[in-house]
């Protein structure tokens, strides 16, 4: 079947569309071939798979990442509305550190975002009821979970929303600015 893979605007982030065939009854595709992802020079073991659920439009979640040694490279896909999912450089000795990159995805075009280790990552629903599935590399640990405020002004992000109207967790809210973290990243 195949995929396509575009490169974005930072380097290893990356925008994967697989092939679908489509008849009357409706579609089959590959939404994952590690032979295609290794072929395209994208060899990842995906050892967790998440679902995530959004009942509302302007939902945020975000910016987490996982500090290593459980830092995590994600595969994420919507299977159900749309999104505008987002990655931003936090490798220390980046020349695009605190850069970030985004993409919509959907149901609809069935584009995935791969997301490598030192970035962080987050996503604003742009429909109800919307559902995300996303694999990663690592396990999940709690103890090297991290992240940063969602609208930190120095990143400048260009969200689909007000800031009023933002479904947030109550985590997500009091997280603290990028620059207010150490470098997890080099």
């Amino acid at each position: 079947m195949g995929i396509t893979v575009r490169p974005l605007a930072i380097a290893g982030v990356q925008l994967i569309i697989p092939t679908r065939i489509g008849d009357a009854r409706g579609f089959l595709s590959e939404v994952y071939n590690r032979r295609d992802l290794a072929s395209a020079g994208l060899a990842l073991d995906f050892v967790q798979e998440n679902h995530l659920y959004s009942q509302r439009s302007g939902t945020v979640r975000g910016f987490h990442f996982q500090r290593p040694p459980f830092a995590q490279d994600k595969l994420v896909r919507v299977v159900r509305g749309r999104v505008l999912d987002l990655a931003v450089d936090i490798r220390a000795s980046s020349p695009t550190y605190g850069r970030h990159v985004a993409a919509e995805l959907s149901a609809d075009n069935w584009h995935q975002l791969l997301i490598p280790k030192g970035f962080a990552h987050g996503l604003c629903t742009l429909e109800p009821k919307t559902e995300v599935v996303y694999k990663a590399t690592n396990y999940y640990a709690p103890e090297c979970e991290a992240g940063f405020l969602w609208n930190d002004p120095d990143l400048a992000v260009t969200w689909p929303l007000d800031e009023k109207e933002a479904c947030l967790s109550d985590a997500d809210r009091a997280r603290p600015r990028l620059c207010e973290l150490p470098s997890f990243f080099d």
